[in-house]
């Protein structure tokens, strides 16, 4: 029995043919800096408080750095964050 061919990548990984996914990755969290989402910053996710806490610099996984720059820490964990789900407080 041969294994199947894997074809294509879950929704929100890079490309496997990126040759600088750095690149992306750092655009994205170079953006949210300057939007003022700074570490230590209060931010709102949704309606649930909480702090940028750092940034997200995976570049494989289904939560990548380009689409998930953030890392805030609320009162229910810590979560990595697009910029539509993030506000400042």
């Amino acid at each position: 029995m041969a294994a199947k061919e894997r074809k294509g990548l879950p929704p929100g990984n890079l490309t496997q043919d990126s040759e600088r996914p750095g690149r992306i990755i750092c655009a994205a969290v170079n953006g949210a800096i300057s939007r003022g989402f700074v570490v230590g910053r209060e931010v709102l996710v949704g309606s649930i408080p909480g702090i940028v806490v750092g940034y997200n610099i995976a570049s494989f996984g289904p939560f990548v750095g380009n689409a998930f720059p953030l890392v805030v820490r609320t009162a229910l964990g810590v979560t990595k964050c697009s910029m539509d789900e993030v506000s400042l407080a």
